[in-house]
């Protein structure tokens, strides 16, 4: 099948042809959530009496819209391109040709800016819809509505006004002397937009580091468990990585969460805004991480392989998986790392050979990664299917 996809050339072209549209859909989200982004929001009445919307309305922001991309996108896509060209997934090939390893490294690169483009595309578009839709006001937003209480009782849309001593009025948008964008803009409230980006990019960014830097908690496999003497038997299977490497994504963690507090601190959101945007930037990031990377602790730094070029524009259904044009597999006979080719292959000493696809276009054949010794894999390399 691979030589067949190299010598007509066709599969190859349809095979970069559908990553390519997947390049346009990850776009064409971002384009949705900036044009949520400029539309007029949901304006929510509110109480001028509220204290927590009379906070002052700062103007010039710790973090601005701009340095906010730079750190939560630009640094992150830099320094991954840098990472995938310098660094290849487990140790160095000793048997692949320089061509393939430089395949590898540039399929590598594409992943991990695809992921990182789609996690900060899907954070951007629900955080710009969430905010119009909802239309929840800001802390500063008395500030920025400098209402005209001449207006009270004409813009009063709610409440119980003079039945009761505090009288609680609720009033619409028609109360504020000012008007335009910084209005509009003081109805965009929940969730932060900072924090969802921030935490998308730098969330996205801190996981890649440690894929490739092999970065995770030391594990056991069932297998590696002796019930009878109810004793773990392997001790020597993982081991703690070198505590420095944390210091990588926790560095990218904490710009994410300084980034956020300071919207808390410039009066622009609730503490509940802020926390909702941070979830829904991790919840983004692990999905754009978990769609073209492997698993941290059992992946040994690698992204998923390219999809077969005959799966390319089709749907999986009855298949193991888009890399294989396999239809049927064991369940208890496969191993889930290793993909559809079956079970993982040891030498005996630790070294796991990675799995083979159907991609083609990879380049890298299973005779060339017979040295590889992906990260974190101990001895015994099986992982079953269960």
């Amino acid at each position: 099948m691979a030589s067949e996809i190299k010598s007509n050339g066709r599969g190859s072209v349809r095979l970069v042809l559908s990553y390519i549209i997947d390049w346009i859909i990850i776009i064409a989200i971002a384009a949705v959530g900036a044009g949520f982004s400029v539309a007029t929001p949901n304006k929510r009445p509110f109480d001028v009496t509220d204290a927590d919307i009379s906070f002052p309305y700062v103007t010039k922001e710790k973090v601005s819209t701009g340095l906010l991309v730079a750190i939560g996108l630009v640094v992150p896509a830099i320094i991954t391109f840098i990472v995938c060209l310098a660094v290849v997934p487990g140790p160095a090939f000793e048997s692949a040709s320089r061509s393939k390893i430089w395949k590898r490294k540039i399929w590598e690169w594409n992943a991990a800016w695809m992921g990182l483009g789609l996690s900060l595309a899907i954070a951007f578009m629900i955080t710009s819809g969430t905010k119009n839709l909802v239309g929840k006001p800001r802390p500063n937003m008395l500030a920025r509505c400098e209402p005209d209480l001449s207006r009270l009782l004409n813009s009063t849309v709610g409440g119980i006004g003079n039945q009761v001593d505090e009288g609680i009025n609720l009033v619409s948008w028609t109360i504020c002397r000012n008007s335009g964008s910084t209005l509009d803009d003081g109805f965009r409230s929940f969730p932060s937009g900072h924090s969802s980006f921030s935490f998308a990019g730098l969330t996205y960014f801190a996981l890649f580091l440690c894929t490739k830097l092999a970065v995770t908690i030391p594990f056991l496999n069932y297998q590696d468990i002796d019930r009878n003497k109810q004793h773990v038997k392997p001790r020597k299977q993982a081991a703690a990585p070198p505590t420095y490497l944390i210091i990588f994504p926790l560095v990218s963690i904490s710009a994410a969460i300084y980034i956020s507090s300071t919207r808390y601190s410039d009066f622009m959101h609730h503490g509940f805004d802020i926390i909702s945007g941070a979830i829904l930037g991790i919840v983004s990031a692990w999905l754009g991480f978990r769609w073209y990377h492997l698993p941290i602790s059992r992946g040994g730094g690698w992204a998923w392989a390219p999809r077969s070029s005959d799966r390319s524009f089709r749907r999986g259904i009855g298949l193991v998986t888009y890399a294989s044009d396999e239809k049927s597999y064991d369940r208890n006979g496969r191993d889930l790392e290793c993909g559809p080719g079956g079970e993982a292959v040891s030498d005996g000493n630790g070294t796991v050979r990675p799995y083979k696809t159907s991609e083609g276009s990879e380049g890298i054949a299973l005779t060339d990664l017979d040295h590889v010794q992906p990260p974190g894999v101990g001895d015994s390399s099986r992982r079953s299917f269960q």
